[in-house]
């Protein structure tokens, strides 16, 4: 299980690498196009409602529900059966998500102002940025679908998963990338306003992505008829543990938004600005944090169902373990060289106009974010030991915690600092949901960290506190700002590596090897 177990997490690092580098260079296309200025916040909010939906609804409650009944039918009673839940689990999903769409892109209008309260009252008052109520409610229109596609491929994704077909779910999100970045470039002439080729975009690379897992399905025999089957044992499991599934595992999505709904009331700019700097937080995080947790959750299920309480213990050990010695320099390296990295990406076009300086502002929200980083991580593994054991009882209380938790240093710093108010908050309130998650595993003897990763970690941060400070004092020497695009390509290149070898090295100086990190039980 070590082995596979490690193989797995590296294929779908892999394939979520080249994903997110993709992501990356649609973020570029979007700054380059939009800038972040009005258009770029009304359409990444518009992007943002089906975003969240799609990881409360599909990503986060129904995949942290559907996977451990999947594994336990699959262990104890074989694929006959697993196929016709596939059936009725598809049917009863697509047919929920249908309504749900539909009833979206009908109410678009009152989503623009439920979530964008500061722009519907200035529209509603005649205010200057009126503008943006409206063009929200017609993005929202071509996005809003995009969480009807998602959702199924996101249940597509779990069955793949457990069948350990990692590498396709895991490549299917560059599809989404690759349509928006080609409607970015084919259609924005075809508009007053790039926003609406970029929504087109989002539509089109939802189905596309649909589209794509259907062989693989086929492939393994779990393309099924979708059947609806409400009251179906199986289906009607899911539903008891989706419900509170939806806030404990989703607590992360719902700060963001509500960060979104505070952020419409801040000064233009803040939304692209939390955006940007979310989305380069979401590399390390998508790259090691959800790659870990995708072949985890599987994992854990499989021996829950069987009752091997010690190798559950380990195998969160090793989650843990993996995450920390990833996590800890990220978190590190993002504080320091963020701004080269968003000069790099996004400092070209219309990002780079007006009089306010982006990339310090980007760049700060960055910082932010980074502190609770590898408490964004650290929930990416520690959830999927309630899940597995299907308790989502416990997670929810949790997550609720933290989100009054969220709200309230929201309230407390906002006003103070802003956008950055904003994304701290998001970040202390991560921190206090990992806490109260590893705290009650403890607590049910289901979860103790071992002496060992206690250590492990202790090495990672000082290894990572050295790398820092060494690479921040390195690029000091450096007047880049004012440097051509490929000699700032070239100096963060440099520094990327140069990060990479001082904290391995420092790291095998510390008597750290690739045992250590590759093998569950060391």
């Amino acid at each position: 299980m070590a082995k596979g177990l490690f193989k797995s997490g590296m294929i779908v690092s892999a394939m979520t690498m080249i994903s997110r580098v993709m992501g990356l260079i649609r973020d570029a296309v979007v700054a380059n196009l939009l800038g972040a200025g009005l258009a770029a916040d009304v359409f990444l909010f518009a992007n943002r409602i089906p975003n969240f939906l799609r990881r409360l609804f599909a990503e986060g409650a129904f995949a942290q529900a559907f996977v451990p009944v999947l594994s336990e039918i699959k262990e104890q009673h074989g694929d006959d059966k697993v196929r016709v839940f596939v059936g009725q689990a598809a049917g009863t999903l697509g047919t929920i998500l249908l309504c749900v769409t539909l009833l979206g892109v009908v109410g678009s209008p009152v989503i623009a102002a439920l979530f964008g309260t500061g722009w519907f009252i200035d529209w509603w008052q005649g205010g200057e940025e009126a503008a943006k109520f409206e063009l929200a409610s017609t993005l929202l229109k071509f996005t809003f679908p995009y969480l009807f596609f998602v959702s199924l491929v996101a249940l597509s994704g779990a069955i793949l998963n457990v069948y350990n077909k990692f590498a396709a779910a895991a490549f299917t999100p560059v599809l989404l990338n690759i349509a928006i970045i080609s409607c970015a470039i084919l259609l924005h002439d075809n508009f007053d306003n790039g926003a609406y080729a970029l929504a087109i975009g989002v539509f089109v690379g939802g189905a596309a992505q649909l589209v794509f897992q259907l062989p693989f399905l086929l492939r393994i025999g779990m393309l099924q008829k979708p059947t609806f089957a409400w009251h179906s044992p199986e289906v009607t499991k899911v539903r008891k543990l989706m419900l509170p599934a939806m806030f404990g595992v989703s607590i992360s999505q719902i700060n963001l938004l509500l960060d979104t709904v505070i952020a419409s009331l801040l000064v233009t700019g803040s939304i692209a600005w939390l955006y940007y700097s979310d989305r380069l937080i979401e590399f390390p995080l998508g790259l090691f944090g959800i790659g870990i947790a995708t072949v985890i959750l599987p994992a854990l299920s499989k021996l829950h169902a069987n009752n091997a309480a010690d190798d559950f213990q380990v195998t969160l050990d090793w989650g843990v373990r993996f995450v920390l010695f990833l996590g800890f320099p990220a978190m590190a390296g993002l504080i320091v060289i963020s701004p080269l990295i968003i000069t790099v990406l996004f400092d070209h076009g219309a990002f780079s106009e007006g009089e306010v300086d982006h990339v310090k502002a980007v760049s700060l929200g960055v910082s932010a974010y980074s502190v609770g980083l590898v408490s964004f991580m650290l929930i990416k593994v520690l959830a999927p030991g309630f899940y597995a054991r299907q308790d989502t009882k416990t997670p929810v209380k949790i997550g609720i915690i933290t989100l009054v938790l969220n709200m309230l240093f929201n309230i407390a710093l906002a006003p103070f600092i802003g956008y950055l108010g904003l994304a701290l908050a998001t970040s202390l309130s991560a921190s206090c949901n990992a806490y109260l998650l590893y705290n009650k595993l403890a607590k049910q003897g289901v979860f103790i960290v071992s002496s060992f990763t206690g250590w492990f970690a202790l090495k990672c941060l000082v290894s990572s506190i050295i790398m820092g400070l060494s690479i921040w004092y390195f690029s000091a020497q450096f007047a880049w700002r004012s440097w051509a695009f490929i000699d700032q390509v070239g100096l963060l290149c440099i520094l990327l590596a140069l990060a990479m070898t001082l904290y391995f090295f420092t790291l095998f100086l510390m008597g750290v090897r690739v045992k250590t990190i590759k093998d569950v039980r060391v």
